[in-house]
């Protein structure tokens, strides 16, 4: 047999590239590279999609500077684009966490807002400063109990938060105060605190149908059966009492409350309808609560988780939409009078009308009589408590523009809060001047980190804590003043 040749592929032999072939080839490669360049356009540095795409990138960044309704969609500061360009790398510093806050915002450092003093020509917050000067002196058992009202923000612990941390941090801990019994809004939170529970009717002030006027200290009700169920987590194992806080009434049921392993029960029926409370030492490091509703129906209201002191408990008393008229109308007088009574304030704080700023006809003719009826009952029922009467924050509102400015009723409001505090003898908290006036959730929105939610009107945590701080630093300023006034007359009556 012959030998056996491949088959040759089809079209025969193929010639290598003439820049392959010696001699002949070279001789090519060298005429075309010494030759003239073509007189034609050249060809672009990039392929067409990736060029388009970009293209595509920076026209969308570029939208927002000419359309003024999507200005909040600003991804991109043309301002920083000559430094993108021209990069030059960055020294090492000691502190770069400090300097990554300023290339952002210097806004959001709550340290960077000046002192707002309270108006307090009156002296209405005398009283309270002195409670903090016996706390302060570490006087056996002295203890300084502040009641905050508010609305939706202090229903998450904002600002509440910040100022108790801040406060307690001079003047000692006595504990975390008051919280309610479960969550009436997914939202709801008290700082160090863990909450759950399930099988509850909530009935907070603003929205129950029962309407008699039965809210507890907070605001909210808690009305259960067996299977009802409460448990409370705390992050500080220091507390040495708990209290829980409850409707004492006829044919009322029974409730266990466990602290660690240790199990007490509570009978809530009574021969009158009002306030009922049971207290409970606290075994040293324990830090977990339950209740559980064991027979008939119960109504509860809160716990209330304290410290021996000396020390100061700042207590967050916030409802998800609330308004001036709850505590003055859908408080029953005599049960919110009892309440206020057994928590012994030395201060209580009224930080009412961010949502009453979109009724204008409300606010120039039925907010100031709600707002001196509210002092009235606190007056009333706690004499000896100074009251402060705390603005609402700015107020967000798009305007045509596109640009973020504020509800125009909005400083009205606060304008008749001052007026009527000034007028009922209260100290006065600007906060919506302290934070930087009209136009300033606009600024926080467009703030890094964003200081705003989206509606203009709850603040991030970043947020609270500018306000917060503001509130603890006008509280101490006032303090300081106190105490240099007191020092002034005790020199003036030893000369």
């Amino acid at each position: 047999m012959g030998r056996r040749h491949k088959k040759r592929p089809k079209g025969g032999h193929r010639k290598p590239p003439p820049a392959l072939i010696p001699g002949k080839g070279i001789e090519k490669l060298r005429r075309d590279l010494a030759a003239p360049p073509p007189d034609r356009p050249p060809r672009f540095p990039l392929p067409v999609h990736a060029t388009a795409a970009i293209l595509t990138f920076l026209a969308i960044l570029a939208v927002p500077e000419f359309v003024p309704q999507l200005k909040d969609y600003k991804i991109f500061d043309w301002r920083t684009a000559p430094a993108v360009i021209d990069f030059v790398p960055r020294r090492a510093t000691q502190s770069p966490v400090e300097e990554e806050q300023k290339r952002l915002r210097p806004d959001a450092d709550p340290t960077s807002y000046a002192v707002r003093p309270f108006d307090d020509s009156s002296g209405a917050m005398d009283d309270f400063y002195e409670a903090l000067r016996r706390v302060e002196g570490r006087e056996a058992g002295a203890q300084v109990q502040i009641l905050h009202y508010g609305d939706s923000p202090t229903t998450a612990d904002l600002i509440t938060a910040d100022t108790r941390v801040a406060l307690q941090k001079q003047f000692g801990d006595a504990g975390h105060g008051f919280c309610l019994i479960a969550k009436p809004w997914a939202w709801y939170e008290h700082r160090g605190v863990s909450l759950s529970g399930s099988e509850w009717k909530i009935e907070p002030a603003t929205q129950s149908q029962s309407r008699d006027g039965l809210f507890g200290l907070g605001g909210v009700s808690f009305r259960g059966v067996p299977g009802a169920w409460s448990r409370v987590v705390l992050r500080d194992t220091g507390h040495t009492s708990v209290e829980v806080a409850y409707l004492e009434m006829p044919g009322g049921g029974s409730f266990q409350l466990a602290i660690g392993d240790q199990v007490v029960s509570v009978d809530t029926s009574g021969p009158r309808t009002g306030p009922g409370y049971a207290k409970f030492p606290v075994p040293p490091g324990e830090r977990k609560f339950e209740i559980r509703v064991t027979g008939g129906a119960v109504r509860l209201f809160g716990y209330w988780f304290e410290k021996p002191g000396p020390g100061l408990a700042y207590h967050s008393l916030g409802v998800n939409g609330a308004y001036v008229a709850m505590p003055s109308r859908m408080f029953r007088e005599e049960h919110w009078a009892a309440q206020l009574r057994h928590y012994t304030p030395a201060l209580v704080v009224i930080n009412y009308g961010t949502n009453e700023s979109v009724y204008p006809s409300f606010v120039d003719q039925g907010f100031a009589s709600e707002l001196k009826e509210v002092i009235r009952r606190v007056r009333a029922a706690v004499p000896e408590a100074s009251v402060l009467v705390m603005s609402p924050m700015d107020r967000g509102k798009r305007e045509a523009s596109g640009e973020i400015g504020t509800v125009p009723a909005l400083p009205r409001v606060v304008e008749v809060e001052q007026r009527v505090a000034r007028e009922a003898g209260c100290a006065f908290f600007n906060t919506f001047q302290a934070m930087g006036g009209s136009g300033t959730m606009g600024r926080w929105y467009q703030a890094e980190p964003r200081l705003v939610s989206a509606d203009f009107i709850h603040p991030m945590p970043a947020g609270a804590r500018i306000v917060g701080n503001l509130l603890s630093k006008a509280l101490v300023d006032g303090y300081n003043k106190y105490k240099l006034e007191r020092m002034r007359d005790n020199l003036a009556r030893r000369d």
